[in-house]
């Protein structure tokens, strides 16, 4: 027996001794994926701040935009009335009370619809996909056609229409709205980032906050639905999907304009000299023979403006009487040539006018014509083409000649067009007008 209980001892010897080793193991295989997690993490971290300013990304890209749709010429926020239409029928809520339209019936809200008593009107499409016609709106596509939701407030004038949808799809409606579809390829991607980091920048407060509303459709924002959808123009916004310029780790609002008279200007033309806006230089835009946009109409343009009609300008744009006009000088430059600072004088006292954008205005409305370098004539505008011009006192005459169309701050829409057809990339035309900046 005394061999049993040897054999009862040894075993139980072995057993503990193989608990015991299992049990080292075990812990030494803990600590090892411990410090696997931990070099993990510290991986995560350290990439994390090699990303800086990129922790938003995804949430920016599947944002929200809200987006007040304005009546016919963008001419008002309320409406009369609001119609809709949808292939597959819509679903129309407010409160608990919904109703349902049937494939392709249109639905007509007015400000005095029993809905409206129950808060706010809701309408979305039946059918997963379907866009929303507003049948009631005209752009320069004809009815207009929406993806996502909208809502309707009644309000004292009439109904508010606000767009709801997501930061891309809202995309899809701004580009081909603010570029010509045709453009090239390469182009069309500068408009989409360009775009994108100006509404990130809008979406960040609510610039209709009544109707908790980021923007309208207009060229007070950037314009919208305008033109319809076009592949091209929803390919450039998808290749560049959640791409947006940045500038010391903030996104820049990207301003841009239609045509450069072959330089741009800073953000000094408008009064502003943030360093915030330091990536908004003076840049030259050619390439080492030429201005790229140099065989463009508005490259160069001629306005003569009789005095009588700078008179009645002047007077009425600046709310001021300065009698009949005497003469006109433009007494400050700033960077690429824009004017900054004019002053006219006249028979009972002088207006001094500051900012491009004011000086526009001062020299805008009826009465004179304006000559493009391609001998197209056309009548004066709202605002001056641009404010880089020089003026002179000819037979009775102010003759300015200018070049370029818009503010010259920021991306040349057709700067980029024609780089783009040199075979520059979207992101070498990026950097050429943005200064310092990073497109990620």
């Amino acid at each position: 027996m005394k061999w049993i209980e040897k054999y009862k001892y040894h075993m139980l010897a072995f057993l503990l001794g193989l608990s015991i080793f299992a049990c080292l193991m075990k812990s030494i295989s803990n600590n090892q994926q411990k410090e696997v997690k931990k070099d993990r993490n510290s991986n995560v971290t350290e990439e994390e701040k090699k990303s800086k300013g990129k922790g938003t990304e995804k949430e920016v890209e599947d944002s929200v935009v809200r987006v007040v749709l304005k009546t016919d010429g963008f001419a008002n926020v309320a409406h009369p009335e609001a119609g809709f239409q949808a292939a597959g029928g819509l679903k129309i809520q407010s409160g608990d009370e919904v109703r349902e339209s049937a494939p392709g019936e249109v639905v007509t809200i007015c400000p005095d619809d029993a809905m409206f008593a129950k808060g706010t009107i809701h309408i979305e499409p039946k059918e997963e996909g379907d866009l929303i016609a507003v049948v009631t709106l005209n752009r320069g596509c004809g009815v207009p056609n929406y993806r996502g939701k909208i809502e309707l407030f009644q309000t004292a004038e009439g109904v508010v229409i606000v767009n709801e949808l997501s930061m891309e799809q809202y995309l899809y409606g701004v580009v081909p709205s603010e570029m010509p579809a045709s453009y090239e390829p390469e182009a069309l991607k500068v408009q989409a980032v360009c775009a994108r980091s100006y509404a990130y920048k809008q979406t960040q407060g609510f610039g209709y906050p009544e109707y908790q509303a980021h923007i309208d459709d207009s060229t007070a924002f950037q314009v919208y639905g305008n033109s319809g959808e076009q592949a091209s123009t929803n390919r450039a916004v998808d290749e560049t999907r959640g791409q947006k310029l940045w500038y010391q780790d903030q996104v820049i609002t990207a301003y841009y304009f239609s045509t450069s008279c072959g330089k741009t200007t800073t953000a000094e033309a408008w009064g502003n000299v943030s360093p915030e806006k330091g990536y908004l230089q003076s840049a030259e835009i050619k390439d080492a023979e030429r201005d790229y946009e140099a065989d463009l109409p508005w490259y160069r343009w001629r306005a003569v403006i009789p005095t009588n009609v700078l008179t009645n300008m002047i007077n009425l744009n600046t709310q001021t009487n300065i009698g009949n006009v005497t003469s006109m000088e433009v007494t400050k430059y700033g960077p690429g040539g824009v004017a900054q600072q004019i002053v006219v004088t006249g028979g009972l006292g002088s207006v001094t006018i500051d900012t491009e954008n004011k000086i526009r205005t001062a020299l805008g409305g009826n009465g004179y014509t304006i000559e493009k370098q391609d001998g197209t004539v056309i009548d004066s505008m709202a605002l001056l083409p641009s404010a880089f011009f020089t003026v002179e006192y000819q037979d009775g005459n102010y003759v300015l000649d200018g070049g370029g169309f818009g503010h010259g701050i920021g991306m040349s829409q057709n700067g980029a067009n024609e780089m783009a057809k040199k075979g520059k990339n979207y992101l070498e035309i990026l950097t050429t007008f943005y200064h310092d900046v990073e497109v990620r």
